[in-house]
């Protein structure tokens, strides 16, 4: 489930950084968000085989703080108006789905340990 989100999440800001790239011949913020952006999702697929808990924990915290810098980048496109109040407002409500989601994976393996 979160690695979908996650996949369709970079999707959407793939569509994004293209539409930047093409119409604003923008290419630095948009080649920064597109890799903090589909990290979120590398990192949760390289959990799926992590070698133990802490590992796993370890994987799922640097997408935790993928999702952070995308944020970031997000706050500052619409600061620079490459992007609008409501694709700001739609695409940080899904970083924030994202970003509570994997907090509850990271609380339950933590506290399965204990």
């Amino acid at each position: 489930m979160v690695q979908d989100k996650t996949i369709e999440f970079a999707a959407l800001i793939f569509e994004l950084t293209r539409r930047l790239q093409k119409e604003e011949n923008e290419y630095i913020i948009s080649n920064q968000i597109m890799r903090s952006a589909s990290s979120i999702g590398a990192n949760i697929a390289e959990a799926k085989y992590a070698e133990s808990d802490s590992d796993y924990i370890h994987k799922y915290k640097i997408s935790l703080k993928e999702a952070s810098e995308t944020e970031f980048w997000l706050r500052l496109m619409s600061r620079v108006q490459l992007i609008n109040v409501q694709q700001e407002n739609k695409l940080i409500s899904l970083v924030h789905e994202l970003l509570k989601i994997m907090t509850s994976i990271v609380n339950k393996v933590r506290n399965k340990k204990r």
